[in-house]
């Protein structure tokens, strides 16, 4: 990026799950464009530290993307800050819980379908309202590339991801008319402190996702930022409807393998589901 870039200069920008990971690096990369940035996610002490780290006026809401009112009130804060709702980036998301489908508990799947899936439908059901009375805005949702290739026992996120990819492209048929673009981004591993456990020390689950991954390199936060970026900015208003893969190649391969760490826990007969 040219430090120079103005290219979304006074351009209103909500980035959910902007606190921390991913959606900290969208806020920065988007900032750094010159948009006026708000972020939201339920931790304020976290939100707080993220708005100083990107600074340029960058802004905050406090909000559970569960909270369908509590989004529509971060929707409606981000225009106000910007006269305009130019785009938004869906990053808020996670998973609670790894192992076989047959001792999947309830309360997680739902869990993590409402804070992935119904938290991608709530913002933007809010923001795409916006913007086509607008007549113009750019939504980009960030799926995960389990959502494409299956990664046996990850449980809801890999499903609630493939939801999310199809909400997208729905979305992006219907609101075409309105000159409103939407788009998805698939991760592969990005190094974050989430996923630190696999990125940064040497251990089979490492290695394993290296061998599935064609480049060479882990993938870094500025990898997703500066696609999202992208998608949000002027160079991209003839792009809609598509979901793309930011994953070194781990698509063309298959997912993880992360028995050697589920293995204890199931035993070989669980993570294959015959045990209870």
């Amino acid at each position: 990026m040219n430090a120079q870039d103005t290219s979304m200069k006074g351009y209103g920008v909500l980035v959910t799950g902007g606190g921390s990971g991913i959606g900290l690096g969208v806020a920065r990369r988007l900032a750094a464009a010159g948009a006026v940035v708000t972020i939201c996610g339920r931790t304020e002490d976290r939100l707080k530290a993220a708005v100083a780290e990107i600074g340029d006026g960058a802004g905050y809401a406090v909000a559970d993307v569960a909270d369908e009112e509590a989004v529509a009130a971060a929707v409606r804060l981000a225009q106000e800050r910007a006269g305009r709702l130019d785009g938004v980036v869906a990053c808020a998301g996670g998973s609670s819980w790894l192992g076989p489908v047959t001792r999947m508990p309830a309360d997680h799947w739902h869990s993590v379908i409402e804070t992935n899936l119904t938290g991608t439908m709530h913002t933007l059901k809010h923001a795409a309202a916006i913007m086509a009375r607008q007549g113009s805005g750019s939504f980009v949702g960030i799926s995960s590339i389990a959502g494409d290739i299956t990664h046996r026992w990850f449980g809801p996120y890999g499903v609630a991801k493939a939801g999310i990819d199809h909400l997208c492209r729905l979305a992006a048929d219907e609101l075409g008319a309105s000159n409103v673009r939407v788009n998805c981004i698939r991760p592969g591993l990005i190094r974050t402190e989430a996923v630190a456990m696999v990125t940064e020390e040497d251990n089979p689950v490492r290695r394993d996702y290296a061998e599935c991954t064609p480049l060479p390199r882990r993938g870094e936060v500025e990898d997703v930022a500066n696609l999202a970026a992208f998608l949000i900015g002027p160079e991209s208003t003839w792009i809609t409807g598509q979901v793309i893969n930011v994953d070194g190649g781990q698509s063309l391969r298959r997912g993880p393998d992360m028995s050697p760490w589920l293995e204890p826990a199931y035993g070989a007969d669980g993570l294959r589901g015959a045990a209870m």
